[in-house]
């Protein structure tokens, strides 16, 4: 019986960091008794605007930003995180994960525990280790609280500033490059230019933080030293065009060395890496940034020594790609077989089954895996769609719990809409209509869907559902005040 591993063993924008991007500790999320997020009252408390405008911010993200939607590689990110967070001192802050369709390096870290990155960066990290360090050293910037820290104007200050800085970061992410620095820059030039004043000093606590975290989570911390040098021959090839977040963040040859230093009288406990998970990974990345030509994808990868295994892994995904559905699933099986513990082969051999709608094949091959994972949410997410056109009312239910379970996730409640709504559930199709427009920055548009599914509601005699919308009319008001800092 195969024992999958569920957790697997900036960079920021240029401003992001240079304002310390990092915040004060957020208050514990409200959550209603239906288990969905509230974005928390307004307080007189920084710490609980600066929450409430990171949220916001990933709303507003969410609704202008290229994502890079792929679960599967979602839940190897967030495994990282969580197995990085125990060390990293952020004390229990809850983290959300985000991706960017976009092929430059780049990630970035946001009020509200908001973590971030390119699809570039798995392009550029070359083994997971590497990857880890620049998840490390953000998770240093957060538990740290440089931005607050790093703010040398008064309180009311920070809040407007701290808008135009993600106001900025948004454009930036969005595609708008340097329109996005100069946003952040603007009209808030002297508190940023207070924050560069502690740049290198926030730099160096969170390498040394991002180091010592590794580390303590079973990582070479050598890999940090090892990124470091990679983007400092990136800034030098690139001279007058370096990445956006090494014009205020170079990596100096200092820099390097400290680094180099601190990690060199590092002990790493119970070490392990994943190369091939890694390998696997930056397949898939890979394979979004080169979608039109993947056989680039399939060189590249070839040509800077990935494992064997990535690279059949690879292959198989553009059979699947090309049409060849059972010659793709043949190899992912033959993957799965050769390599037991890896839960996203089977995942990925269910999502092949689905894009070429076979469906009966995607539900039994997800089910089979949750077996063994009841909560992995890759499989889910290819039952609930499956199911979606064989038996709705079985979609229905298995999202409704997964809507409790990842109140963030706008797929779950994209399909949820869905699936109420074939399965005769109108009020609660419309109330997950509603949720998924607040979760993707539209919160007028669900504010007016909540008034829709109330009369749904209302017409089914459903006081559950009538409740509940009332409550979240609540919560998405705030949604809205909190997005209106950005305006």
């Amino acid at each position: 019986m195969p024992i999958f591993r569920t957790a697997y063993p900036g960079w920021i924008c240029a401003f992001a960091c240079a304002c310390g991007s990092l915040l004060f500790s957020p208050p514990s999320v409200a959550i209603n008794d239906y288990g969905l997020p509230s974005l928390g009252a307004a307080s007189t408390s920084v710490s609980n605007e600066e929450y409430r405008l990171g949220r916001a911010w990933l709303r507003q993200f969410r609704a202008q930003a290229p994502q890079w939607q792929d679960p599967i590689t979602s839940d190897y990110l967030e495994s990282l995180i969580a197995r990085l967070a125990p060390h990293s001192k952020i004390n229990g802050l809850r983290t959300i994960t985000v991706m960017v369709d976009n092929e430059s390096l780049n990630a970035f870290a946001v009020p509200g525990g908001v973590v971030g990155i390119n699809s570039g960066l798995f392009a550029f990290a070359e083994d997971e280790g590497a990857f880890v360090s620049v998840l490390a050293h953000e998770l240093g910037h957060l538990s740290q609280r440089h931005y607050a820290r790093g703010s040398a104007r008064a309180a009311q200050t920070q809040l407007p500033a701290m808008a135009g800085m993600l106001a900025g970061m948004l454009i930036a992410a969005s595609g708008g490059g340097d329109a996005g620095i100069a946003a952040a820059m603007g009209s808030q030039a002297a508190l940023i230019q207070d924050q560069l004043s502690y740049s290198r000093l926030f730099e160096q606590e969170a390498d040394n933080l991002g180091l010592q975290a590794m580390a303590d989570a079973g990582y070479d911390p050598e890999a940090m030293v090892r990124m470091f040098a990679a983007m400092q021959r990136m800034a030098r090839l690139q001279g007058d065009t370096p990445p956006e977040f090494l014009l205020s963040h170079p990596v100096t040859d200092s820099r390097l060395t400290a680094a180099q230093d601190r990690a060199a009288q590092l002990n790493v406990a119970d070490a392990y890496t994943s190369d091939t998970l890694y390998d696997m990974m930056r397949a898939r990345a890979l394979l979004s940034i080169y979608a039109n030509t993947p056989e680039q994808a399939a060189s590249r990868l070839a040509q800077e020594g990935a494992d064997e295994t990535a690279q059949s892994y690879l292959d198989a995904l553009i059979a699947a790609r090309n049409g060849q559905t059972d010659n793709a699933l043949q190899r992912l099986d033959q993957l799965a077989n050769q390599q037991p513990d890896f839960a996203m082969l089977p995942a990925s051999a269910a999502s092949v089954a689905l894009e070429a709608g076979q469906y009966d094949e995607a539900i039994q091959r997800s089910q089979r895996l949750l077996r063994f994972m009841p909560n992995y949410l890759p499989a889910q997410l290819i039952l609930a769609e499956a199911q979606l056109q064989r038996d709705p009312q079985s979609a229905y239910n298995v999202l409704r719990d997964m809507a409790d379970q990842h109140p963030e996730n706008p797929q779950v409640f994209n399909l949820l809409a869905e699936a109420a709504g074939r399965s005769g559930h109108d009020g609660w199709g419309h109330l997950a209509r509603a949720e998924h427009l607040q979760l993707t920055g539209r919160v007028d548009r669900g504010i007016r869907q909540l008034s829709i599914a109330r009369d749904a509601a209302e017409r089914e005699n459903d006081q559950q559902v009538v409740a509940r919308i009332e409550q979240r009319r609540e919560a998405f008001i705030e949604y809205r005040e909190a997005l209106e800092d950005f305006n």
